[in-house]
């Protein structure tokens, strides 16, 4: 097989369900171009599954720690440069059909300033899932915590706009974040720093710094589960509020 693909994917691991993880494998493995798919895992103990390890457009690294979220997306940046037009960072848990990643494609090929091309997100009941944001402040995560201002958490998602409508976010969710796979390696990948949580606002935060978009592109959508897990885990908590430090620090 060619080392030289169109697309390539990173889905970083920690624990999954084998039946949801297999679902998002195969929904990047339906696309029809050149492909390849990294699964990095950051589990205690390796899969298994013989289908995973054996496949040809999978490539499995297993970490035997926890590397977060960040670092682990970025072991695959020396293998994808220079053999990789687009990279798909994609979570476990979502899904999608096969001719998404060729509707998104081709708004790159449309700008070329793009550096990121986002479809619009769904919940599994099809309830829209509001993915495209405003960069925050303190107290917009304050908020976005603890309810106490629906109007600010409404302007912070963009929802005052017709949201069936193409625009240019500032922030797009990480579940499905498509690049350039050129502005990707440029730009380093994510900040390490981040264990978990907003890396992808920083990494937008990057992307403006090159000179480059992000584009919410709605005519496509993907399907995401959104584990709500800080919200309910003092582990995961501090792990956001760490971030949260970090990013401001780091930005404002």
């Amino acid at each position: 097989m060619s080392n030289h693909y169109n697309i390539s994917a990173t889905i970083v691991l920690f624990k999954e369900q084998e039946d949801v993880l297999l679902k998002a494998v195969n929904s990047f493995l339906a696309y029809s171009g050149e492909k390849k798919l990294f699964l990095v895992d950051n589990s205690p103990t390796p899969i298994s599954n013989s289908y995973i390890l054996n496949h040809p457009e999978i490539t499995y690294i297993f970490n035997n720690k926890n590397l977060g979220f960040s670092k682990a997306n970025n072991l695959v940046i020396s293998k994808i440069k220079d053999n990789s037009k687009y990279h798909l960072v994609l979570n476990p848990d979502t899904v999608f059909k096969p001719q998404v990643l060729d509707e998104l494609v081709e708004q790159f090929e449309i700008n070329e300033e793009l550096s990121i091309v986002a479809p619009a997100i769904k919940y599994p009941d099809g309830e829209h899932q509001y993915s495209v944001r405003k960069y925050p402040n303190f107290l917009d995560l304050l908020f976005r915590k603890t309810g106490i201002s629906k109007k600010r958490i409404y302007q912070q998602e963009y929802r005052n706009l017709d949201l069936s409508q193409p625009f240019f976010p500032e922030a797009v969710h990480g579940c499905f974040m498509l690049f350039k796979t050129e502005d990707f390696t440029q730009i380093n990948g994510f900040d390490e720093r981040y264990f978990l949580y907003m890396e992808d606002l920083d990494i937008c935060k990057k992307i403006d710094q090159i000179g480059k978009k992000k584009y919410y592109f709605p005519s496509v959508e993907v399907t995401h589960v959104l584990r709500k897990g800080s919200a309910i885990n003092i582990r995961l908590f501090f792990y956001h509020f760490s971030s949260a430090v970090k990013y401001f620090l780091k930005w404002l």
